[in-house]
Order: structure tokens, then sequence, then C-alpha cells
């Protein structure tokens, strides 16, 4: 009953809002540059250098060289431009994304963001993201609501390094939509067939729960 990958980004896709520029995260973010509304103008920013990012290729049709941020092949639209990263990173530092989807291992009731590393693993480095959170005017987190051991990722505090500080303003989980509040995790809308009581009992943080909770509603 839970939400698909899929179908998690296309809840955020809803988000879009005309003329924005967003940048997608590695994950289940990717995954919304298939959902943008028709008709609407949306510009997808990579930190490897490019604006104007597509949808993925079908198979068959990819384009070694054009990748995005998560080395994965993407297309791109019409008026595409490529430039380096450090005019990438310019864009990013000076505030001229209005949305950032990001995936994440752990968030805070406050907003915090732990995505980027878990101590005694290798990773590769932090990427864009410390960048990113500390630039971007809006962030909307894409992520699992529970581990692989069933154990919350959205606490009181996060316990992995993080990444952003009290930066997350909204999160889309495969069991609901949340607000970040001052007060705590506000629970906005649930996964169809998924219960609150289902949803308190794997948020660690706090969960405010006001009125009615409507099911997320999918259109065609």
């Amino acid at each position: 009953m839970s939400l698909t990958k899929e179908q998690i980004a296309q809840r955020i896709a809803r988000e879009l809002r005309e003329g924005y520029y967003v940048n997608l995260g590695i994950g289940i973010p990717t995954l919304v540059a298939n959902y943008i509304p028709v008709g609407m103008n949306v510009v997808l920013q990579s930190e490897n250098g490019l604006l104007g990012m597509g949808p993925f290729p079908f198979e068959g049709e990819e384009d070694p060289d054009l990748i995005n941020a998560g080395k994965q092949t993407i297309t791109t639209v019409p008026g595409s431009v490529f430039f380096d990263s450090a005019m990438s990173f310019g864009m990013i530092r000076a505030g001229k994304v209005n949305l950032t989807v990001l995936g994440a291992m752990e968030v805070s009731e406050r907003g915090d963001i732990a995505n980027w590393k878990i101590p005694g693993k290798m990773v590769k480095g932090m990427g864009g993201a410390m960048d990113l959170v500390a630039s971007a005017r809006n962030i909307i987190v894409a992520m699992m609501h529970t581990n692989p051991r069933g154990e919350s990722k959205l606490l009181p505090s996060c316990t992995l390094p993080l990444t952003g500080v009290g930066c997350v303003k909204k999160i889309v989980s495969d069991l609901a939509v949340l607000d970040i509040t001052p007060a705590g995790f506000k629970l906005l809308e649930r996964a169809p067939g998924v219960s609150v009581e289902e949803i308190q009992s794997k948020t660690a943080g706090k969960l405010l729960v006001e009125g009615e909770i409507p099911e997320i509603v999918f259109y065609d």
C-alpha cells in the first residue's frame, strides 16, 4: 500500500511551478523529470553543468556523453546549455535555484538532513548536496519512511553526519507527505490505504496530526 519510487516522484512533480529552476538529486529525485506537467515551463539544472535536462532516454537511445550528476544517461530539451561545474555551483550559491529535490538517509523534526555518509562505509564524496542545502530556497526530500530494518528515518535528531541544518521544507515518503514546522512533522497527506496510525508508528520524531488527513490523489 506504500508508494513506489515513481509515485513519490509523481507527487513531488505537483510541487513544481511555472518558470522554476529545479535541481534534482541522485536517486528517487531524478525520476521527477519524467513527471513534469505537460505545458509547464520548468528548467532542470544539474550541478555537473547543464540547464535544460529532459526525461530519461528510451532504451537504445542513450547518449553516453549526456549524463546527470549521478552519472545516469539523460536527454536534453530545446535550448539546453552546457557549462563548467564552477558556473553551475555559482548558480546554486547565488540562490538561482528555486527548488531542490534530494534523497535522504535521515531527516529530523527540525528539518536537518543527513544524506551523504554512513560512518564506516566508503563514500566517494559529499557531491553538491552541501552547497544545495546551504543555498536553495526550498528543499523537498524524497525518501523511504523507514530503513531496511523497519526503523524510522524521520527522527527527533539525526544520528548520521549532517548535510544541512534546518533546511528541509517538505518530505514525500512512501507513506506520507509532511511539512516541517517549528513544532515537528506535520502530516498533510497519506498514501492510499495507509492509516494515520501506521504513519505515527513509523515516525520517531514528533508528528502533528490535525483533522482528517486525505489520501494522496494521482491524476492521469
